[in-house]
């Protein structure tokens, strides 16, 4: 109901002369919602605001695979790369998928992490945020089989000449299925499995270089590219970082 301009002017000069513990009461009585609600939008907005100005830009993601890496690495294959890039550690970041675990061992123990694992991969994959890999070779194995890895000397030799003629003659030749009948032969359409493969040079072990020879893995350790990778560029001079 609209009140009067009288009715407005008494109640004007009833809050006037009421004490401050009056008023407050009087406030929280008939204005609570309203600003409970007010003060909840501006939480809301607060909490956007901040996390727009503290938010920070993936320059690449990189997963690790069947490896564990320890801080002093850790530090070396993120923040170092991006101080050595110039970057600003504030607003950009080395994105990390950690503790990833892929196998064929329908045996293992572990077999609904694998299971969990692969789906995590193929899922960051499909959206094109995975770029690099480090892996042990039986997860080398794996993804190169599965066609998820690009050729290392093709990449190189397109974007950094000069690192090619250094690196090429250190990557690993790794088998690529090219088709295979597995489902067929898995619903009987099929007597023999039929599986064509070619080579590609899709992996370069990183035992040799300046970062990884104190590391204490146990066996070799690979980096690979993810073939739908957009950020090309930015593998070459991460790759170029790492093997500097």
């Amino acid at each position: 109901m609209k009140l009067s301009q009288k009715e407005k002017a008494a109640l004007k000069a009833a809050f006037r002369s009421m004490t401050p513990g009056e008023k407050a009461e009087y406030i929280l009585t008939y204005y609570k919602w309203p600003i409970l609600l007010g003060l909840l939008a501006l939480a809301v907005l607060c909490s956007g605001v901040y996390r727009r100005l503290t938010e920070k830009e993936p320059v690449l993601y990189v997963g690790f695979v069947n490896t564990v890496v320890g801080e002093d690495l850790k530090t070396g294959l993120t923040s170092g790369y991006l101080s050595d890039s110039g970057l600003d550690l504030r607003r950009k970041e080395v994105y990390t998928y950690e503790d990833l675990y892929l196998t064929d061992d329908a045996d293992t123990l572990s077999h609904e992490y694998a299971y969990a694992s692969r789906m995590k991969v193929l899922g960051a994959v499909n959206a094109g945020k995975l770029d690099v890999v480090f892996t042990n070779r039986e997860g080398y194995d794996l993804l190169s089989r599965a066609g998820y890895l690009l050729d290392l000397g093709e990449l190189l030799r397109e974007n950094d000449p000069q690192s090619a003629q250094r690196l090429e003659p250190l990557l690993t030749e790794n088998a690529v299925v090219i088709s295979d009948n597995s489902l067929e032969v898995l619903l009987n359409e099929a007597e023999a499995a039929d599986t064509v493969t070619e080579n590609a040079r899709n992996g370069l072990p990183l035992s040799g270089f300046p970062l990884f020879r104190e590391a204490g893995f146990d066996g070799e350790v690979y980096l690979a590219v993810i073939a739908n990778s957009s950020r090309r560029d930015s593998v070459t001079s991460y790759i170029r970082y790492l093997c500097g």
